[in-house]
């Protein structure tokens, strides 16, 4: 799992249900959480990290953190990085052959 979280889908019960272990894969990516238990799924710093990289990660978490202002905040701020922050300026060109 070090080395690729897709390993996770392969390992035993017992390193899925490895917080530790469950964390690094996630931190690869968010996508692990396929083959997390429920309990890890519940497990505050590990929803936080998945969601921070897709807000798409929100539905993989409990029920009782789903509602979490902090987790929906950073599934905002996700979101925002992956589409673009509508209330930030547009984009300048600084190419220099708009000028001419």
């Amino acid at each position: 799992v070090r080395m690729h979280w897709r390993a996770l889908e392969h390992a035993a019960d017992d390193l899925r249900a490895d917080r530790e272990i469950v964390l690094e894969a996630v931190k690869q990516n968010w996508r692990a959480l396929q083959w997390v238990p429920e309990e890890l799924c519940a497990d505050r710093e590990i929803m936080a990290e998945a969601v921070r990289q897709d807000p798409e990660a929100l539905r993989w978490a409990a029920e009782s953190l789903r509602a979490d202002p902090a987790l929906q905040q950073a599934a905002l701020a996700a979101g925002r990085r992956m589409v673009g922050n509508p209330e930030a300026p547009p984009p300048r060109c600084t190419c220099g052959k708009h000028l001419m």
